[in-house]
């Protein structure tokens, strides 16, 4: 409904599993089940970051007239003191002017909100959303960089992180990512040539981004903390999309991981970079998935059929 009216929200989305069963720890199907609704959507990696895009929110949102959803990993970050700097409210203040809306409730001057629309103008309205959506890549941009120019510092719609030369990339979101530049910090001491693409903005998604990140490539690992129930990793069908049209696209391996909060730790990103770098493994592998509910020490690797042809 948001998305429909038009309303610059700003909602901050504290990444959480779904039930049933009762779980309270970090996934992103909550947020992921309203991406074709007409968010904007952000997946952040540290509370700055998380408190940054905040700011930034608020002009993205007013500029395009869409709902923006900043997301963070529950407990990893809700839970978790972090140092942050907190820019001073006048330089805040400077930064976002006050929001005079062209529709408003106004009793002098009453309108209708959210009537009954038909077929014949139904379609346009979506289009308009549609091509919303597409400007905010644009207005994203601008608006960071009047974020670094006054505040020093800057995001984009993805990071790379040490991804020159590199032929194979791992593609992932949210706190993952910081386990991740560690893990590829220590390979790359060890002469592994791995970089990180980490997701800022997922809604309106980055292709042209990933799809200038990956050129030369040859293979990526995908590693998703949720799932499409009866397909694949959310993230991994998107970027399988994007890629499909490269003259040589990498090949593509998703892992699921994490769901409910589960630890992905330092040794499961090795193991799921070397498995990206082998031929050893279907297309969607469920990481770390127990053979037995009573054994919980017996961790295996549960292999989708699914090909990569």
């Amino acid at each position: 409904w948001a998305g429909g009216a038009r309303l610059p929200i700003v909602m901050t989305n504290v990444n959480r599993a779904m039930a049933p069963g009762w779980n309270i720890w970090s996934e992103q199907n909550d947020s992921l089940s309203q991406r074709d609704t007409g968010w904007l959507q952000f997946y952040c990696e540290s509370n700055q970051e998380v408190l940054d895009t905040v700011i930034q929110a608020f002009k993205i949102a007013e500029k395009v007239l869409l709902p923006v959803m900043i997301c963070l990993d529950g407990f990893s970050l809700s839970h978790t003191y972090e140092g942050v700097d907190i820019p001073d409210q006048e330089d805040i203040d400077a930064f976002l002017p006050p929001y005079n809306p062209e529709y408003k409730l106004d009793v002098d001057d009453p309108k209708t909100f959210g009537a009954m629309m038909f077929p014949e103008w139904y379609y346009e309205m979506r289009y308009k959303m549609h091509a919303s959506m597409m400007e905010a890549k644009e207005v994203i941009k601008e608006v960071d960089e009047e974020f670094w120019e006054k505040f020093g510092r800057k995001y984009g719609l993805i990071e790379k992180y040490k991804c020159d030369g590199a032929k194979t990339i791992i593609i992932t979101s949210g706190t993952i990512a910081s386990t991740a530049k560690d893990v590829i910090d220590d390979l790359q001491e060890q002469g592994e040539n791995i970089g990180l693409i980490r997701f800022r903005v997922f809604r309106p998604f980055p292709k042209e981004e990933i799809r200038q990140a990956l050129e030369g490539v040859e293979r990526i690992g995908v590693i998703d903390r949720n799932i499409s129930f009866g397909h694949e990793g959310i993230f991994f069908s998107e970027i399988k999309a994007a890629i499909y049209s490269m003259d040589n696209p990498p090949r593509a391996y998703n892992f699921i991981a994490g769901l409910g909060g589960r630890d992905v730790t330092p040794e499961d990103i090795e193991k799921m970079i070397h498995l990206t770098k082998s031929d050893d493994i279907g297309e969607v592998t469920w990481y770390g998935l127990k053979s037995d509910e009573k054994d919980e020490e017996n961790l295996v690797c549960s292999i989708d059929n699914q090909d990569n042809n």
